[in-house]
């Protein structure tokens, strides 16, 4: 069955839970942003917000502050709205530039295109370039989150004279090459979201607020941590049938022809000054040796673990920024 045939067929049957009613209404996709969402721009007042075309989607954007350009990509399954507790603070030094990935937020969901290439990070990496070109920006600081943070690392090695220096946030590049069976466990949701649509869409679509919360409740994270405001957004943008399949997609990329990407640049290494962070609570640490990963991947390389888990701009805000703020200003 094609995509919209699905997508049609199961939004006239009801099947996905919450779709439709007041206070979640689905995600819009294009076009100009009269009126944004007021959960999210609750969350960031003072911020203009803008839809800004791309070579192959439109993203959702938010900006304030003033000073140098710093770019905020968030990770799964969120939206911009992930950053909203360390945002006041990097207003006093920088303009601010929040972006819902493509198939993420307000952002658009375009075609899956072939061998799900549209939701390549390199597809999502370009965004981030012209979203910030557009803007007057050719050259930029970036932090970027789990998914964001995989778009972090195309944009510093394909496109090193647009990142000044990057932020990268509990991941590791390339985890499918070392699968264990604790990785399979706290990660079940990689090998769930690759197979096959409708498969993980319509098991998801079934209950997907239960489903999205189950993400943060997991060992390495904790919906204690975020705002009911967060959460709201979250939730609203993810009740969307056309986000669960983009974001699906984001992850089937990630299985095929990310790999192929991240091969024909294997022998490229991040040149601009890296900082790397992760959770002491989470799995990235205890899977995996960090820092030797990263000095493979870039030239000029420093972390540490924080005292949190997976979602540290929530989970340790101030800990985030005091790492990120003196690396970023220096």
């Amino acid at each position: 069955m094609k995509r919209r045939d699905f997508l049609t067929t199961t939004l006239a049957a009801g099947a996905w839970s919450g779709v439709g009613s007041a206070d979640t209404a689905p995600c819009k996709q294009d076009g100009p942003d009269p009126s944004p969402t007021p959960q999210a721009s609750s969350l960031f007042p003072g911020f203009e917000s803008r839809k800004i075309p791309t070579t192959g989607a439109t993203i959702n954007v938010r900006r304030g502050g003033s000073g140098p350009p710093l770019l905020l990509i968030h990770g799964y399954p969120q939206t911009h709205a992930e950053w909203h507790k360390i945002v006041p603070e990097l207003t006093k030094h920088f303009t601010v530039v929040l972006v819902d990935l493509r198939g993420y937020g307000d952002s658009s969901k375009p075609p899956d295109g072939e061998n799900h290439a549209n939701y390549s990070k390199r597809a999502m990496a370009l965004d981030q370039v012209e979203v910030m070109r557009a803007l007057g920006y050719d050259r930029f600081a970036v932090v970027g989150h789990d998914r964001g943070a995989r778009v972090t690392w195309r944009l510093a090695v394909e496109h090193p004279q647009c990142v000044s220096r990057a932020v990268i946030l509990d991941i590791v590049p390339l985890p499918y090459s070392n699968v264990t069976r604790e990785f399979a466990t706290q990660y079940f949701h990689w090998f769930f979201l690759i197979q096959p649509a409708p498969f993980p869409e319509t098991l998801i679509g079934n209950s997907a607020e239960f489903y999205l919360k189950s993400r943060f409740l997991r060992p390495t994270g904790g919906t204690g941590s975020m705002t009911p405001e967060a959460i709201a957004e979250y939730v609203r943008c993810f009740k969307d049938p056309a986000t669960i399949h983009a974001t699906c997609e984001d992850y089937r990329a990630g299985a095929t022809i990310d790999l192929t990407h991240a091969d024909e640049t294997r022998d490229k290494k991040i040149k601009c000054p890296l900082l790397v962070l992760w959770g002491d609570r989470g799995t990235v640490g205890r899977l995996y040796d960090v820092m030797k990963i990263w000095r493979e991947h870039a030239t000029d390389v420093r972390g540490k673990a924080l005292p949190g888990g997976h979602f540290l701009p929530e989970e340790v805000p101030d800990a985030t920024l005091a790492e990120i703020l003196p690396f970023l200003t220096a």
